[in-house]
């Protein structure tokens, strides 16, 4: 490309604003639900959430977006396209929003039940994050060598149903909770998402949605919470306090790395997924018009993963869906240089907090049920027809989960009634100790449980025995459905009581579904074609 060529890359345009406005918000909603479910929900300290998770969290989505916005520079000026759009990076929403529920949270949670002081538990907890972060980072460090690989082996069904799945449990749910719990204000920010983003009807003057819904929202509380309608107690606005940070790198994740251990299935399977939606997203950017390098996209999340991980963060980083939609707002390099700089330096110097702390979660929420509308939509427009049962059946381990959380909080079902339940003698295995399992390793779980359906209606028989014997070992040791409350893997026959039977009575049921499918894979009507709902 002549240097007379590379001049006529305009980086910065209109578009750019609408493009920072939606990714700049998307990884503020993100943050918000991060500090609500810790803050509020497992009452964890503020002070840590805002001074030491936040800088290094925000600290991967600086250099994730400066390496991308590099990396529109050097697309542009290989190519000649005066149009380049960086590919769009932030915090990715199932995995911080999950890893806040079942990582975080109830790892704070056992260790004040284990004895520690509640700043001691935030502190290891914090810890088992870093470290939690670590591990997912060194696994998209090696997967994005291998991602086609995965992406070949595992059906669609089963990669993105576990992702829709999260979608449905606890990327849409989580958030209506909070805009019904302020419906003045809520529904409103709601029904402007819908409008523009769903709908896709423009607003006057080119105004960004979005931005349209965030200021209305906010501004609609600020407006009728003085005349008591917001539907809670209004606390009018936040002190203008900074919660300032350094992301420094630190080693301090080493010493959560054998706590964090238990947690490596829902961490591995969260890894794995970036790394696959960040191949489908750089092919949707190639079928754009940005042929951008696939192995860079993929190795720069897991370097910026890794770098959060090091310097305190514990959501991790990765391309977003939808970069042609930002290249249909006018979009070209400078939306992600801006959103890099204001999330990075906002992390740092506090005010993102702020930001969060005066913009009510009813009005950010809204943006995470377009998230979660997306995620499902995906998964079920982009597999065959026929593999749509697999994906519904994909979502059941996410709602087992999701009501595992609910119910193993004290405040619904004390400690003692809890153990009471989990241990109630009958006809079958306990309701709550079966919810629980069902819940445990829940990723994996939805993984295989469509992957199998998915080969089981193609009439592959054969292969979907073999995904429910790799079901029944995960099954045997824990790494799925454990029988522990908090999902720690474990050697079987070293549990006890009615616990003991989970593992044994799970890995029993697959291996014998398994041999019978094999069986039935050398019938003649296992090898007709396939008809009727499976042939769509």
């Amino acid at each position: 490309m002549s240097k007379s060529a590379s001049a006529k890359y305009r980086w910065f345009v209109a578009g750019d604003l609408n493009g920072f406005f939606g990714l700049m918000f998307d990884n503020l909603t993100v943050l918000s639900f991060l500090a609500g479910i810790l803050i509020f929900v497992f009452k964890y300290p503020a002070d840590i959430v805002y001074t030491r998770m936040f800088p290094g969290t925000a600290f991967g989505v600086l250099f994730g977006d400066l390496v991308y916005t590099w990396m529109a520079f050097r697309l542009a000026r290989k190519t000649g396209n005066t149009q380049v759009t960086a590919m769009p990076l932030g915090l990715d929403t199932p995995s911080t929003i999950g890893l806040a529920l079942v990582v975080l949270g109830p790892a704070f949670m056992g260790l004040k039940a284990e004895g520690y002081s509640e700043r001691d538990a935030a502190m290891m907890t914090w810890y088992i994050g870093m470290a939690t972060m670590m591990f997912m980072g060194a696994v998209k460090l090696v997967f994005s060598f291998f991602g086609r690989w995965v992406q070949k082996m595992v059906p669609q069904a089963g990669l993105l149903g576990s992702l829709a799945g999260i979608g449905l449990g606890l990327i849409g749910m989580t958030p209506l909770i909070d805009i019904f719990g302020m419906p003045l204000v809520g529904v409103i920010a709601l029904g402007m998402i819908f409008y523009t983003l769903v709908a896709g009807i423009r607003l006057p003057g080119k105004i960004p949605g979005v931005l349209a819904s965030v200021v209305i929202g906010a501004g609609l509380y600020y407006l009728i919470g003085p005349l008591g309608l917001v539907g809670g107690t209004y606390g009018g606005p936040p002190p203008l306090d900074l919660h300032f940070g350094l992301p420094l790198p630190t080693l301090d994740f080493m010493k959560g790395l054998s706590a964090a251990v238990k947690y490596l299935p829902l961490a591995i399977p969260f890894g794995i997924l970036t790394v696959v939606g960040g191949i489908n997203v750089t092919e949707s950017a190639r079928v754009a018009g940005d042929d951008y390098n696939t192995r860079d996209i993929l190795l720069t999340e897991a370097v910026a993963t890794l770098a959060a991980g090091l310097c305190g963060g514990v959501a991790q980083s990765t391309p977003y869906i939808g970069q042609p939609a930002y290249k249909n707002m006018g979009s070209r390099a400078g939306y992600t240089l801006l959103t890099g700089i204001f999330v990075g330096l906002g992390g740092m110097l506090g005010y993102v907090s702020f930001i969060i702390e005066l913009i009510p979660r009813a009005v950010l929420a809204p943006i995470l049920v377009f998230v979660a509308f997306d995620i499902i939509m995906q998964a079920f427009v982009a597999v065959p027809k026929r593999h749509a049962p697999a994906v519904a059946f994909a979502f059941f381990p996410t709602v087992a989960r999701l009501l595992a959380i609910k119910m193993g909080s004290p405040e619904p079902i004390p400690a003692e009634k809890f153990h009471e339940l989990m241990n109630a003698p009958g006809k079958a295995l306990p309701e709550l100790q079966v919810i629980i399992a069902l819940g445990n390793g829940f990723i994996v779980t939805a993984m295989l449980w469509a992957a199998f359906l998915a080969e089981l209606v193609d009439r592959r028989l054969k292969i979907s025995a073999l995904y429910l014997v790799v079901l029944a070992f995960f099954s045997f040791f824990g790494i799925i459905h454990s029988a522990m409350p908090d999902g720690s893997m474990y050697l079987p026959w070293k549990l006890s009581g009615i616990a003991q039977q989970v593992p044994y009575q799970f890995t029993l049921a697959y291996l014998c579904l398994a041999a019978l499918l094999f069986c039935l894979s050398y019938t003649r009507e296992s090898k007709e074609p396939v008809t009727g709902m499976a042939h769509e």
